[in-house]
């Protein structure tokens, strides 16, 4: 279908009240999924995150980065071990960890963002200690894997200032100067919880939480916090989602206003769920 003037100037008329509510906003995106990995839609998140720096939005990307954590890990012959979902981080792992999120992923993803015209700035929980950690306690040992004690908003409030889009990596440090590794989801929501965030987007692999998980039909657009654990004993919530809607849901209890689980298969999904009114995936008030 050819796209006329008439309908380009009727996008921008109908994108002006969402890019007013959010105007010198924070919006906190995790970043993660078939995103990263999917050369087409990586390049269509950086400039939807470039668009939104533009117009005044102030954004935060916050990564992970497992499929090349697992890559460089097998390249040194070092098994990736998964416990209740969480990788097992030994000596190690957690030097691979730190070498391939704060140095590789991190650094690329800042070239990518400059590329298309932004600014951007690569940072991790080590910088300023910026995120403060201590050992998570858990049944099983999980080696270096940490729990987020505090979240220093000052590295990033500074960048943000400065017009930067901060990129950040979930490494974490202890106060005895301990590395840990953080997953990405629980950053997220606890950094977009201090900054006070307008909205907290969870890009995944699906395209929101299900009614039925078998049908992409039953998407349930909106969902009250209140109603997550009836959703949970009903079996709605299951699974790897327990997890990302936990994150979701303490997000919103800290005082972020809204959070979304989007479908970041969808190229430029990003700016359907903060520039229009029909959104895209799961969103939690």
């Amino acid at each position: 279908m050819e796209i006329t003037n008439k309908i380009r100037s009727q996008i921008l008329i109908d994108a002006l009240p969402y890019i007013q509510k959010y105007h010198d906003k924070v919006v906190v995106i995790k970043y993660g999924g078939n995103a990263m990995t999917n050369a087409e839609l990586k390049e269509a998140v950086m400039s939807d995150i470039v668009l939104l720096n533009m117009v005044g939005i102030r954004v935060v990307l916050v990564h992970g980065g497992g499929p090349e954590i697992n890559a460089m890990l097998g390249k040194l012959n070092i098994e990736s071990k998964f416990i209740g979902g969480l990788r097992y981080t030994d000596e190690e792992t957690i030097e691979v960890v730190q070498m391939v999120l704060a140095g590789k992923v991190n650094k690329e993803l800042v070239a990518a963002l400059q590329l298309h015209g932004g600014k951007a700035l690569g940072l991790c929980g080590i910088d300023g200690q910026m995120i403060l950690a201590e050992k998570k306690q858990n049944d099983v040992d999980l080696g270096f894997v940490g729990e987020i004690k505090k979240v220093q908003t000052k590295p990033i409030i500074d960048a943000l200032n400065n017009g930067y889009v901060p990129i950040i990596s979930t490494i974490g440090v202890g106060e005895d100067g301990r590395t840990y590794n953080i997953n990405a989801d629980t950053a997220a929501a606890r950094i977009a919880s201090c900054l006070r965030a307008e909205n907290l987007i969870l890009m995944t692999d699906i395209v929101g939480l299900l009614e039925n998980k078998d049908d992409e039909k039953t998407l349930i657009s909106k969902v009250n916090v209140s109603d997550v654990p009836h959703l949970k004993n009903q079996g709605i919530i299951s699974g790897g989602m327990i997890p990302k809607i936990d994150c979701c849901v303490e997000a919103v209890r800290r005082g972020v206003k809204r959070t979304s689980i989007i479908d970041g298969r969808v190229p430029h999904s990003i700016l359907i769920e903060l520039l229009s009114n029909e959104g895209v995936g799961t969103q939690f008030v």
